[in-house]
């Protein structure tokens, strides 16, 4: 798609788990344009300090441009919690910082962050990748994936390549803090930023990352065929 001769650009985003700030910073490197997309591959919440002004963020986000919010287990904990189910569990698992953020109610949650998280698709697929939160079942559909499957099973190391030939990019595994894993047609862009790590996206077209911690640090310039083990 192209606009006033500018090119589309697709940047996937990894797990944000509540790290606004690494976010922002990103966000504000690209510089996003009407043009382009973004796709957030769930996780965006719990864990890190302020959950509520990543979705402020990526409400942001989608009134600057096309936006795919992927679905993740923490999204899906999050909406069973609000929904009376497993609230402990929830808690437990990375939701009371979330919380937090709304002074511990589910009240003082605004509508617009629900909403964002009802709109959360199970997966995107797009001209050379398919995008999930986790994992996929070998040989079965995209449209016949379980939910345990996209977004709960952790990597092995031992996936193999879609049959489509596209890569898939995932997020949910957490495979370093320093950079994503990419080997047989998979990337796994979950770099710990809740954890000392750094956030990491990719843009489709080029493949270069761009990463940044909370603690404002920044950095671009490396691409995925230079990490392919």
């Amino acid at each position: 798609m192209e606009e006033t001769g500018q090119k589309r650009r697709e940047f996937v985003f990894g797990d944000i788990h509540g790290c606004a700030e690494a976010l922002k910073i990103i966000v504000n490197r690209i510089a996003l344009t009407a043009v382009d997309r973004v796709i957030v591959l769930g996780d965006a919440v719990d864990r890190g300090p302020d959950s509520r002004a990543v979705f402020d963020k990526l409400l942001e986000i989608r009134k600057t441009c096309e936006m795919i919010y992927i679905l993740g287990n923490h999204e899906e904990m999050m909406l069973d919690a609000a929904s009376g189910h497993n609230v402990d569990g929830w808690l437990r698992h990375g939701g009371k910082a979330t919380l937090a953020c709304y002074n511990g109610r589910f009240e003082n949650i605004p509508d617009t962050h629900f909403e964002l998280l009802d709109s959360a698709v199970e997966f995107w697929e797009g001209e050379s990748a398919i995008c999930v939160h986790a994992n996929l079942e070998p040989g079965v559909a995209l449209t016949e994936q379980r939910p345990s499957w996209l977004r709960w099973n952790k990597l092995t190391g031992r996936e193999f390549q879609h049959s489509s030939g596209k890569r898939i990019v995932c997020g949910h595994s957490g495979v370093s803090r320093s950079a994503p894993t990419v080997r047989d047609g998979w990337v796994c862009l979950d770099t710990l930023v809740h954890d000392g790590g750094y956030l990491t996206a990719v843009e489709l077209g080029t493949e270069e990352l761009f990463q940044a911690k909370q603690s404002g640090e920044f950095r671009s310039g490396v691409f995925l065929h230079e990490l392919e083990m």
